[in-house]
C-alpha cells in the first residue's frame, strides 16, 4: 500500500463514527419488468463519518493535528471500526479458533488472515491486513502456537509467517483470532471547524474511506 502511516485515528473519536461497507453493483431493469443484477467489483468497501464523534475541543484539536500530520488524503492510516473490530462477535473475545485461515502442505509459510461472514456458498471472505499484532491468536491443527517462537507477523501484509519448524504439515488446519483495524485516509481536502460553545467544538463531516 502506497503512503500508509502505521498510526491508529485516535480512538475516542472514532467510536463515534457512523458508516459501514458499501457494495458496488449495477441493477438494469428489462423490457419484461424482470431485473439484471451484476456486480461491479467483488469485495465491499467501507465508508466512515467521523464528524460524529468530536465531542470536545480535545477531540477537534486531536483531529485536526491528525489531518495535518496525514497531510490531508495524501497518507493512508489505521481506523477502528466501532462496528467490526474483532474476529469474533461484538461481545465475544478472540481465540485462536475463530477464522480458518489455510490449510498446511508442508511448504507453505505465508497465510493470509481473512474474516468470513455468513456460511456455506454465499459466504464472504475478507481480507484482514491490519491485525493487532499484540492481539494475535494462531493455532495449528486445534493446537495454539507462540507468536515469535512459531510465527510472526507481517506489518505490511497482515499475513501469518510461520518459522522454522513450525511450517503446517501436510493437511493441518491453520486458524486464527485477532483484533484488527481498517486502512482509510481521508476523503475530504479540507476540514471545517467551528466552536458550538465554551470549550467544544465541532467539524460537522469528516468523511473517510478504506483504502484496499
Amino acid at each position: 500500500m502506497q503512503s500508509f502511516h502505521d498510526v491508529r485515528f485516535p480512538l475516542g473519536v472514532s467510536f463515534g463514527a457512523t458508516g459501514g461497507p458499501e457494495r458496488r453493483n449495477e441493477i438494469v431493469q428489462l423490457s419484461s419488468g424482470r431485473e439484471k443484477r451484476n456486480a461491479r467489483v467483488s469485495r465491499s468497501r467501507r465508508h466512515y463519518d467521523v464528524g460524529t464523534g468530536v465531542r470536545s475541543i480535545e477531540d477537534l484539536y486531536a483531529v485536526l493535528a491528525f489531518f495535518e500530520a496525514r497531510r490531508g488524503s495524501l497518507h493512508a492510516f489505521r481506523f477502528r471500526d466501532p462496528f467490526d473490530w474483532k474476529s469474533c462477535g461484538p461481545h465475544e473475545t478472540p481465540s485462536a479458533f475463530d477464522q480458518v485461515i489455510g490449510v498446511g502442505d508442508g511448504v507453505r509459510e505465508r497465510f493470509r488472515l481473512v474474516k468470513t461472514y455468513g456460511e456455506g456458498a454465499d459466504a464472504y471472505e475478507r481480507g484482514i491486513t491490519r491485525p493487532v499484532a499484540e492481539s494475535m491468536l494462531v493455532a495449528v491443527a486445534g493446537v495454539p502456537k507462540a507468536i515469535s517462537a512459531d510465527y510472526s507477523i507481517d506489518r505490511e501484509t497482515g499475513e501469518v509467517l510461520f518459522v522454522g519448524g513450525a511450517v503446517p504439515r501436510e493437511g493441518e488446519g491453520v486458524t486464527a483470532g485477532y483484533e484488527f483495524d481498517v486502512p482509510v485516509r481521508f476523503d475530504i481536502e479540507r476540514l471545517s471547524a467551528s466552536m458550538t460553545a465554551f470549550k467544544a467544538g465541532q467539524i460537522p463531516s469528516i468523511p473517510l474511506v478504506e483504502v484496499l
